[in-house]
């Protein structure tokens, strides 16, 4: 290679970065907020009692893992919309189909998700979970559940915005969601202006709220800014787009699929908690939140690699999409290190942040939950590393293959450790992290292993679908 070939491809490699972290900053800190609207439960609820943080904890695992099937569908509307704009031609009609199918979808999934969430204290009945738990439970999801839609509207919107290298609306919009989610669980939560107190139920309304305020607020944004005005994406939203409709449902299925292996796998950690008590559900409660909030990095990380990825291979550019699932990589690995540093050191005062130590059980909470955050502080990197390789290829459309390697990391390897670590070998809480670490690592590795297959030279041609 000589000498001005080399400066080219620097020149290359250096762009892809800037134009990666112009892309990922905004959306990592739109996730940061939407996670802070559940963190902010688990604040509030956490100061009322164990037992209204333990019950939280238990709703809101059911919710996302129902969730997950329609979060799924709303997902594909980013890699469609990215591969759309890439190709350039008819992309104003093309991604305006491709955002109505994503709301049809979401509308599609939305009804038995209810007709699931409904039901919530029966299912942790079911489970096995204590009856006072399941009961506040069900107060929690049921009235957090109006927002579920609503949420999955603005993660279409999103990821059309994410297509068209514009995510700071989705972020002032999100930023707007956290301030706003603080007073109304303040007030929901304890009463006043003439309201009761709601205590958990208060705060699932909140959420709900949230989630309308920042539905709403995004497309007010979006109509009335001059560029995105232009694809009319809310015209004629009834009308059914069959084709398209049904190519959503392909890529998004499979998302569907490996994010609800993922986190019903978190959720069956959290079952299998309950069957060791409150305390212990109020441990992983927290050693769950820290590592959510650190995982929002690479997950916003991996949904910039998905639309620089997806934008380069609808283009026909393989040597691009290839560097900018590279670039993504590095960044979240390089934050992910960080973060397991942090955890490692600074694990105890981190798990009291969530904890009133006047409130029964506190000081045994905060030490289990600290040997929980050193779990978690180990397995960091590999959390990275799978999120933004998903992302990546998910840019390619490449979704069944990564569903299949997560159920296998996840379920076939880390779930059936933890459960033997946890009960017939007696390690308990610390048993059931140590296997979900386990799966981790394994997921990692594999999502890894089919990106350096797909990424090496001309293999991305491949993941081109005709439309």
């Amino acid at each position: 290679m000589d000498g001005n070939a080399g400066g080219k491809q620097r020149g290359a490699w250096a762009a892809e970065w800037w134009a990666m972290l112009a892309l990922a900053w905004p959306l990592v800190l739109t996730n940061l907020s939407q996670f802070a609207l559940g963190l902010t439960d688990s604040v509030f609820l956490g100061r009322v009692g164990t037992a209204e943080l333990a019950a939280a904890t238990l709703g809101s695992n059911l919710y996302f893992a129902a969730l997950a099937p329609t979060f799924g569908l709303a997902l594909a509307a980013a890699p469609l919309c990215a591969q759309t704009r890439g190709r350039g031609r008819g992309h104003l009609r093309g991604m305006r189909r491709d955002v109505r199918a994503a709301f049809w979808a979401v509308a599609a999934g939305t009804i038995p998700t209810w007709l699931l969430l409904w039901n919530t204290e029966a299912v942790l009945l079911a489970l096995g979970q204590e009856p006072q738990l399941a009961a506040l439970a069900a107060r929690y999801v049921g009235a957090m559940m109006w927002g579920m839609p609503l949420f999955c509207g603005f993660v279409v919107l999103r990821g059309f915005l994410a297509a068209e290298q514009r995510p700071n609306a989705a972020l002032i919009v999100a930023g707007f969601g956290i301030a706003l989610n603080i007073p109304l669980n303040f007030w929901l939560i304890h009463g006043g202006l003439g309201l009761p107190a709601m205590g958990v139920a208060g705060a699932g309304f909140a959420s709900a709220l949230c989630n309308l305020a920042m539905l709403a607020g995004l497309v007010a944004m979006i109509a009335r800014d001059r560029r995105l005005r232009r694809y009319h994406l809310f015209g004629r939203l009834w009308r059914f787009d069959a084709a398209r409709l049904r190519e959503v449902v392909a890529i998004g299925l499979p998302i569907a699929g490996a994010m609800a292996l993922e986190i019903t796998v978190f959720s069956a950690a959290a079952l299998a908690m309950g069957w060791l008590g409150a305390l212990a559900v109020a441990a992983h409660a927290i050693a769950v939140q820290v590592a959510a909030m650190t995982f929002m990095v690479p997950m916003g990380v991996g949904q910039a690699a998905t639309a620089r990825v997806g934008l380069a291979t609808g283009a026909g550019r393989p040597a691009a999409a290839a560097r900018a699932g590279w670039v993504a990589i590095g960044f979240g690995a390089g934050f992910m290190a960080l973060a397991a540093g942090l955890l490692l050191l600074a694990g105890g005062p981190i798990a009291w942040l969530f904890l009133d130590a006047a409130n029964p059980g506190a000081t045994e909470t905060a030490t289990l939950a600290t040997t929980l955050l050193l779990v978690a502080g180990l397995f960091q990197l590999a959390d990275g590393a799978q999120a933004v390789a998903a992302g990546a290829l998910r840019g390619l459309k490449d979704t069944r293959v990564p569903m299949l390697l997560a159920g296998l990391g996840y379920w076939v390897i880390g779930l059936p450790v933890g459960v033997a670590l946890a009960f017939p070998a007696g390690l308990g809480p610390i048993g059931i992290w140590s296997g979900l670490a386990t799966g981790l690592f394994i997921v990692a590795g594999l999502m890894l292993a089919r990106w350096v297959r797909l990424s090496r030279s001309g293999g991305l041609t491949t993941r081109l679908w005709p439309r």
